[in-house]
């Protein structure tokens, strides 16, 4: 597949963490950008893949408060 060059404006320490997660996967920002592109369905109306394996996490009728006081006693 031919390539072209994209111009992002992007956080410098995002950069920087973008590139020592590289840097430790033996990979490029490039492709780690290139893959998370390539990972978006068409039309927009996929979850990302962090937020599809979330959904259900929480019960619909809980409320942040119930949260909160479940994972304070969870972790006492």
């Amino acid at each position: 597949m031919p390539k072209t060059k994209l111009t992002l404006s992007i956080d410098k320490n995002v950069v920087e963490r973008a590139k020592r997660f590289s840097r430790r996967n033996d990979t490029t920002v490039s492709a780690l950008v290139t893959q998370f592109l390539a990972s978006l369905e068409e039309g927009g109306t996929e979850s990302a893949p962090i937020t599809s394996r979330l959904i259900g996490a929480l019960a619909p009728e809980g409320s942040v408060e119930e949260y909160h006081e479940y994972l304070e006693q969870k972790y006492e």
